[in-house]
């Protein structure tokens, strides 16, 4: 009997820092030798997710291909003519094999050209530890403007998973 209490405790703390949709994720930062900002370097804050519906790509850069039919369609529903709408592309550095100053010569070309995106390095798999996000794999958020949680899938994007994204940024625009 103490032995499934002793697991049962154990399993349940293990996820009181996964995010779960319709809720706020708890507040973390990247910065330092975690990582920052492509643009200028800066600390990264998730509290920066709000006033505007956020889509987030949190990839490995190995997985990087995986929804690109996905960015593709949302780029082409012009959201930011419509309302508050921005987009960030995190990259978790850590999962892959690939030489960090390689991506992240590729992170500021990217930076540059969509400078409308919040491009962030994730050195140290941040996001894994602390939101119990998938590592090593192509995962998208979606946040309304105050930072909840709406919409969260691990893996590539089907036809179903863009419908129902689609109508969560329309729905909260």
């Amino acid at each position: 009997m103490k032995l499934k209490l002793l697991m049962l405790v154990l399993f349940s703390t293990l996820n009181l820092s996964a995010i779960t949709v319709g809720e706020t994720p708890k507040n973390i930062t990247i910065e330092g030798d975690n990582g920052g900002n492509v643009a200028d370097g800066s600390t990264w804050n998730s509290n920066t997710i709000k006033d505007k519906v956020y889509v987030m790509f949190y990839v490995d850069p190995d997985e990087k291909g995986v929804n690109e039919h996905f960015s593709a369609a949302l780029k082409e529903k012009k959201y930011r003519e419509k309302g508050a709408f921005g987009s960030m592309a995190i990259i978790n550095l850590a999962a892959t094999w690939k030489p960090n100053f390689v991506i992240e010569k590729i992170l500021q070309s990217k930076q540059e050209e969509f400078p409308d995106t919040i491009y962030v390095k994730d050195k140290s798999s941040v996001l894994v530890k602390e939101w119990n996000v998938a590592d090593d794999a192509s995962n998208i958020l979606v946040f309304d403007k105050t930072g909840k949680l709406l919409f969260y899938k691990s893996g590539k994007m089907e036809d179903k998973d863009m419908t129902k994204v689609f109508q969560i940024i329309e729905e909260n625009l």
